[in-house]
């Protein structure tokens, strides 16, 4: 056996690590997960002006502010409005939450939406279809990798 090789309690990983490479903080910093909710950062200000109408449309649909003192991980970049001084607001953003289930009923909403204007495009395309020359409407896509040769 060989007298000079090195323990291997003595060695650590982080000796051996690659060196992190510098990447951009975000703009906006996520708030500590909780249970149940879900955030979202809802526009309270434009180039300075109060975009009251965004914000009560927001409120209307079930987000409700998040109180700075809830996050204080995020407060002390705050910068505060005088009209939402007690909640987070970064840059005209105003943080915000909402139930999981009303926050899903939402995306299933919206995704009715969109699937009902992709099929009166669809129907409108096909109404043009003829015999001699038809239209194809494939919405497949599918992922191929190569084979490494």
């Amino acid at each position: 056996m060989a007298d000079n090789r090195i323990n291997r309690e003595q060695t650590t990983r982080e000796k051996t690590t690659r060196k992190k490479a510098w990447q951009r903080p975000e703009v906006l910093p996520s708030p500590t997960p909780e249970p149940g909710y879900e955030f979202h950062w809802v526009r309270v200000a434009t180039l300075g002006q109060i975009d009251a109408t965004n914000v009560s449309s927001k409120l209307r649909e079930g987000w409700e502010p998040v109180k700075a003192v809830d996050h204080p991980e995020i407060t002390m970049v705050t910068v505060e409005q005088e009209k939402f001084a007690d909640n987070v607001v970064i840059g005209g953003l105003m943080l915000c939450k909402a139930p999981k289930e009303l926050v899903e009923e939402r995306n299933d909403y919206f995704g009715e939406q969109s699937k009902a204007q992709i099929n009166s495009v669809d129907n409108n395309l096909m109404r043009e279809n003829d015999p001699r020359m038809p239209l194809f409407n494939d919405r497949q896509s599918k992922v191929t990798f190569g084979n490494g040769t």
